[in-house]
């Protein structure tokens, strides 16, 4: 699958994403990386910010939280295309869940381990 599909992807599961839900999303963006740090190959998904819960008066001027979506890793652990669009709507929610605040043993027993 090539990168453009890929992103595709990632953004058709952004618009599946209730709009209730995205009005309340703030300062935040998506990007879509090829390849995770060496140090964790088979990262599918990295939420790097502070999530919404923990933002207070103080947060103000600051550079968006950052969403990254992999492809390479998604790739080699799916093994058809139904595999790899549901496994990009399951990552991309989990990684906007956490910019809600929601933690990794609450998105395990939601099912989006």
């Amino acid at each position: 699958m090539t990168r453009e599909e890929f992103e595709g992807l990632v953004a058709e599961a952004l618009d599946r994403i209730p709009p209730e839900l995205t009005r309340l999303m703030d300062n935040v963006a998506v990007f879509v990386e090829d390849e995770p740090a060496p140090g964790d190959p088979e990262l599918l998904g990295l939420y790097e910010g502070t999530p919404l819960t923990d933002r207070g008066e103080w947060y103000a001027g600051v550079l968006p939280d950052r969403i990254t979506i992999y492809r390479g890793p998604t790739l080699r652990m799916c093994e058809s295309r139904e595999d790899v669009v549901a496994e990009t709507e399951i990552t991309v929610v989990h990684e906007i869940a956490h910019h809600f605040g929601i933690d990794d043993a609450r998105l395990h027993a939601l099912g989006y381990g």
